[in-house]
């Protein structure tokens, strides 16, 4: 069997064409190949073309700022104008009108606080709740009710969505109440606050 005196070999995907041979070989036939050759390099353009538009149109939707295309005359350039859109505005949540003043049935939130001493907002909101329902016998405690809880006690309000939330997840003080924007002391939130912050007096 004879060896080839040569080897023709296009690959479309990379977008290669090889012509192997001897330098008389290649110099007879190198003309005849030129079309092939275009062709060839014709399909591999296309080939990554329509692979790259493809891989665009199945990737994961993206929301970018809205953009304003101006063509000069020149096509080669363009001028992009991003319009930013503000931020989501947050959830604004007013306080809810509450009974925290002391009666004969019950002490006032101002002195359970002070005698609880609760540290930092974890701590105060885990006081807010239990008051709330052992004191004002709710089944839980509104977003709002406890706002107007930071309200009676003159205290700085927080982001109560966050307290909360992060209670709820690290300190298992707290779990999610049925109504949107509640919430109730758990069996360990109560233990906390009955038992480690200083007892109310009896």
């Amino acid at each position: 069997m004879s060896v080839p005196e040569a080897k023709f070999k296009i690959n479309v995907k990379e977008g290669s064409v090889e012509l192997e041979g001897n330098e008389q070989f290649v110099d007879k036939h190198l003309e005849k190949f030129e079309e092939i050759f275009k062709f060839a390099i014709q399909e591999a353009v296309k080939y990554k073309f329509e692979n790259t538009v493809a891989q665009i149109e199945n990737s994961p939707s993206i929301s970018l700022p809205s953009e304003t295309v101006t063509h000069s005359s020149d096509t080669s350039k363009r001028i992009t104008h991003i319009h930013k859109h503000p931020a989501k505005s947050s959830i604004i949540i007013p306080p809810t009108p509450v009974d925290l003043k002391a009666n004969e049935n019950k002490i006032g939130l101002r002195e359970f606080v002070i005698e609880k001493r609760p540290a930092n907002h974890y701590e105060k909101v885990a006081v807010f709740v239990y008051y709330l329902m052992k004191f004002n016998h709710k089944e839980e405690a509104k977003f709002g009710e406890i706002l107007s809880c930071y309200e009676e006690v003159g205290e700085k309000k927080p982001s109560v969505i966050d307290i909360v939330k992060n209670s709820i997840r690290y300190k298992g003080w707290l779990e999610v109440g049925q109504e949107r924007f509640s919430t109730r002391i758990t069996i360990s939130g109560e233990n906390f606050v009955k038992f480690d912050l200083p007892q109310t007096l009896s």
